[in-house]
């Protein structure tokens, strides 16, 4: 009965009549309109606002001398600006004020001296102000003072689309002023017309360093089409530009309790003699940061869509934002995590991979190269983690830097092989495909200098490292070359542009290189089973370049290399060497059918053909048939030398039972076969079945390289009768 009656009808507290309804809403939109009306008061009585409607309304041609209302108006909005800063409107009303001249140049300094940001400076404006250039009637000395703004709050403007749009129009004011040469640095789009400009306009003025800064940051970027040569140190090349405002930025963002990303802000002069002594803050990877406050961000992102890169926290986020996320204010903040880097990978805005570039080159050469304190970094931990960072870049992207290539180039000359080894043979390892006309000069003469004097342990790692680099360029090719055509076009791809024989030559010439210093290296080093296991390494590459990687090229390795592995003491360097050379009996064979079937296959020389039978009757005669010093060997000895030595049976002491690496595993095989036999006589071994027992029990032991090189290149039927020796026939192909 007590829930019936609760349900029979609403209680009084839940049911208020439709006129107490109306009533309070009425009261709700006067209270509304009251408070508009009083905003609209106090704004008109606002002596800024009125000044902003001032500038806004004045009309073209109103005199200066004598205006107080001019004074009175822009008195009041220096005040606002130096104490709590300009907002967006404010800024785009003053600027357009200031560079149409509407009241002459007279008042122009003094408005542009007074535009200081509170958050964020519109697009809009920087882009009416750079369209009043072309007038022709602002003196050059305002021009120059608004480039200078324009570099000092560059890091606050709310977008730059529009600005590199018009990168031509500012192009055309570099004979002005050595200023406009930094905005273009910032804005950089590499055009050759440009280039030659810039070369016309040195040619007249001389090398001033403006012109050589542009032209270094071009150099980075596209390197073939600026082949003059530029001095590293390019750090002075500009005035100290942000003066004017610098110190009324930091004391409005201090007031205001927010903080401005500017780079610019940081580039500012320092005393010359202190210039080099400091700690390494450009080795440390800046945190990853917008170009501006998070109330900028907030602006930015209503009005024009931006999403900062700091609020990307997820690849689907950044699938879904890619053509609306804003750089960050420092470009060394993306080797941070792997989603920076796939964005850069991702982006095509081109100044964003040059800023990264001029960046890294910077804190490379100042840090390594430049610094008179030579052992300051030298025990740094900030250097190896920097480094080691850089590397996992790297390895992430699998494309380097050309900012790192040319600081390699450098700092290897310098170098003494022990200082931060493994980074910078890591960093070696990711240098892109060098021309062979400058190979030699760029990395093998100090290379060389380097092998030669320095530790077992160094010439093992820069062999790892040469590995390294030739997988990497062969990579490179398998991935861009073109399948219908014996040439490469990359540009679409990759900054690398080089024809098919070109990197052909490239490849070969550092094939023949590290067999050279495998030669001396195995020489100096008495044939170190390690260091012949790295060269083996390079060269278990080297024979597959054909099939695996689809380069029409062969390289045999030279002798220095080949005999060492063959009477190598370890039977896994034996069992590699084996194993190298069935990988270049494939290769040939298959490259040889090719040859046949197409007519665009690549022909092989007769000298390989040659060089490579040649191994193969060494290896055979010598591990099968046990002719090591016969005529027509690669190794021959004097008769007179051999009987001097006191060796019985000589012929046989390299063969698979006497050779030295696999003389254990006879032993054992003997034992296992005649355990009751008193005297040891291996050469039993080589009578028919046990022949063939002994060459299962060798190849169960993992020999895999010997049992491919010996089924792919002998062929051999056991004599009956008798049980001896196993008669054996040999295949070249």
């Amino acid at each position: 009965m007590a829930a019936k009656l609760s349900l029979s009808g609403p209680s009084d507290s839940d049911t208020s009549s439709p006129s107490d309804q109306s009533v309070s809403g009425r009261s709700v939109n006067r209270s509304l309109r009251i408070a508009e009306k009083e905003r609209r008061k106090n704004e008109a009585e606002d002596p800024f606002v009125l000044a902003l409607k001032y500038f806004s309304d004045v009309e073209p041609g109103t005199p200066v001398n004598g205006n107080d209302q001019l004074e009175r108006n822009l008195v009041c909005v220096e005040k606002v600006a130096y104490s709590k800063g300009l907002h967006p409107e404010a800024i785009s009303i003053m600027l357009e004020f200031a560079m149409s001249l509407r009241m002459g140049s007279s008042p122009c300094v003094r408005v542009l001296k007074c535009l200081i940001p509170s958050s964020v400076v519109p697009q809009e404006a920087v882009v009416r102000a750079v369209v009043w250039l072309g007038i022709g009637k602002i003196p050059i000395s305002t021009q120059v003072l608004f480039i200078k703004w324009v570099l000092t709050v560059f890091d606050m403007i709310d977008a730059k689309d529009q600005l590199r749009a018009i990168y031509g129009f500012i192009f055309s004011f570099v004979t002005e002023e050595n200023l406009v040469c930094d905005d273009l640095g910032i804005l950089v789009k590499m055009r050759v017309f440009r280039v030659r400009k810039l070369l016309e306009l040195q040619s007249k003025v001389g090398r001033q360093p403006f012109l050589m800064h542009l032209l270094s940051l071009y150099k980075v970027f596209c390197p073939e089409l600026v082949t003059l040569s530029i001095p590293s140190p390019m750090k002075n090349a500009f005035r100290n530009h942000n003066s004017p405002w610098k110190s009324a930025l930091l004391a409005v963002q201090k007031r205001n309790g927010s903080q401005v990303s500017s780079s610019s802000l940081s580039l500012t002069a320092k005393d010359k003699t202190n210039s080099r002594k400091r700690k390494h803050c450009h080795l440390e990877v800046p945190a990853l940061n917008s170009a501006v406050n998070k109330q900028a961000q907030t602006d930015s992102c209503s009005s024009r869509k931006v999403v900062p890169l700091v609020q990307i926290h997820s690849f689907a986020q950044l699938l879904e934002n890619m053509h609306r996320i804003e750089l960050p204010a420092q470009m060394g903040s993306l080797l941070g995590s792997s989603l920076t880097l796939q964005f850069l990978d991702c982006v095509q805005d081109e100044s964003a991979l040059l800023r990264l570039n001029s960046w890294l080159g910077y804190a490379l050469h100042e840090e390594f190269l430049f610094c008179n304190d030579a052992g300051s970094f030298q025990n740094s931990e900030e250097a190896l983690q920097f480094l080691e960072k850089l590397l996992s870049t790297l390895h992430f992207r699998q494309e380097g830097f050309s900012s790192i290539e040319v600081f390699l180039y450098k700092f290897l000359n310098a170098w003494d092989g022990s200082l931060l080894r493994p980074q910078i043979l890591g960093l070696m390892s990711n240098i892109p495909v060098v021309t062979s006309s400058q190979i030699g000069q760029f990395l093998f003469e100090p290379l060389m200098q380097l092998f030669f004097t320095s530790s077992l342990f160094f010439k093992c790692g820069l062999m790892e490292c040469l590995n390294n680099m030739l997988l990497k360029w062969l990579t490179w090719h398998s991935v861009y070359a073109l399948e219908d055509d014996l040439d490469i076009s990359l540009n679409s791809h990759t900054s690398i542009n080089i024809t098919l024989s070109g990197f052909k030559d490239s490849v070969m010439e550092l094939v023949h290189f590290v067999g050279r210093l495998a030669t001396v290296g195995l020489q100096l080093e008495g044939c170190h089973s390690l260091l012949l296991s790295f060269i083996l390494d390079f060269y278990e590459t080297v024979c597959d370049m054909f099939l695996k990687y689809g380069l029409p090229l062969v390289v045999m390795p030279p002798p220095g290399v080949f005999y060492p592995a063959l009477f190598a003491a370890d039977p896994v360097s034996v069992d590699r060497l084996a194993y190298i050379m069935y990988r270049y009996k494939v290769n040939l064979t298959s490259a040889k059918r090719q040859e046949k079937l197409k007519e665009q296959a690549f022909h092989i020389s007769r000298q390989t053909f040659h060089e490579f039978n040649h191994y193969v009757v060494v290896m055979v005669n010598c591990l099968w048939n046990s002719k090591m010093f016969h005529q027509g060997m690669g190794v021959q000895l004097g008769e007179e030398v051999l009987l001097k030595s006191n060796v019985p049976q000589y012929s046989n002491s390299f063969d698979l039972i006497h050779h030295p690496a696999f003389l254990s595993y006879a032993v054992d095989f003997h034992q296992k076969c005649w355990p009751g036999r008193k005297d040891m006589d291996l050469n039993s071994i080589k009578h028919s079945k046990p022949w063939r027992w002994y060459l299962e029990y060798l190849f169960t032991q993992g020999y895999d390289g010997l049992k491919q090189f010996v089924q792919s290149n002998i062929s051999w039927q056991p004599i009956a009768g008798d049980g001896g020796s196993d008669d054996l026939a040999t295949q070249q192909r």
